[in-house]
């Protein structure tokens, strides 16, 4: 099985102006963003199931955003709803509850708020056990937004918060993997493969090192649809040659465990 842990979607008639207000310096999708497109792109690439992020760049976004998540066909999504900062633990987690959404999407590019923010740290405590959470690590934006999230950041969370589930995205430093490398180092937390615009444009070699330093029961594959291609995802994390075991455990089998994903 092949779960892609990192998809984003947006409802049909704002996706075209959503992937324009969220691009990034450097990059361009690949695809519209639309859930019927993500599926149709599942079935081409033989990919089972897919975890799809919504993001609020803003407070008064979050219920709508995780309305709308929640509305994707369970049996090939997996929601995870969105926070904000700007409003109060309780309203978020008010929001997640009542549309059944089981994890948590952050992107502190797209956001405005920081890993180190107090406010965010209210919500993480507030998740415990209880919500996975997947975030974006590193850079990727312009100016001083690329310092909202970086790998120092994610060691105080994990060394704060030990019984929270996180993902980090980007093997845990997007444009900052010497940094991730001596951060991250021991740390009990999963890594996530997406590189847009794709794996391929990272040696061979360094992937395979960060895979075995870090040990690949909690390395998952993520493609970052629709910045990315799946299937050139897939094939670079098959191209490294790490066996058929470990490619699997990547595919998809670390993340259905990590997560508990009823698949």
């Amino acid at each position: 099985m092949i779960i892609d842990a990192h998809t984003h979607v947006w409802p049909d008639a704002i996706a075209e102006k959503a992937l324009g207000a969220n691009a990034l310096p450097g990059l361009r999708a690949l695809r519209d963003g639309k859930a019927g497109t993500l599926a149709a792109d599942m079935r081409a690439n033989g990919i089972d199931h897919s975890v799809a992020l919504g993001v609020a760049g803003a407070a008064k976004h979050v219920d709508r955003t995780n309305e709308f998540v929640s509305s994707l066909d369970r049996d090939r999504f997996t929601p995870f709803g969105t926070v904000h900062v700007d409003q109060s633990v309780e309203a978020n987690l008010a929001s997640l509850r009542r549309h059944g959404i089981h994890g948590v999407k952050v992107h502190p590019l797209f956001q405005g708020f920081g890993l180190e923010d107090p406010r965010l740290w209210e919500l993480l405590e507030a998740f415990g056990s209880e919500f996975p959470v997947i975030t974006h690590v590193g850079a990727g934006g312009s100016g001083a937004v690329n310092s909202l999230s970086t790998p120092k950041m994610l060691r105080k969370i994990v060394r704060t918060f030990p019984q929270l589930r996180l993902v980090a995205c980007h093997f845990g430093g997007y444009h900052m993997l010497e940094e991730a490398r001596e951060e991250l180092r021991d740390l009990p937390i999963v890594l996530e493969t997406s590189w847009p615009p794709g794996l391929a444009t990272v040696h061979p070699g360094t992937v395979r090192e960060i895979i075995g330093r870090h040990g690949a029961e909690r390395v998952v594959f993520g493609s970052d649809w629709p910045m990315a291609d799946p299937a050139a995802e897939i094939a670079a994390i098959g191209a490294l040659g790490l066996g058929d075991e470990t490619e699997a455990a990547l595919l998809g089998g670390n993340l259905s465990r990590v997560l508990r994903l009823p698949v």
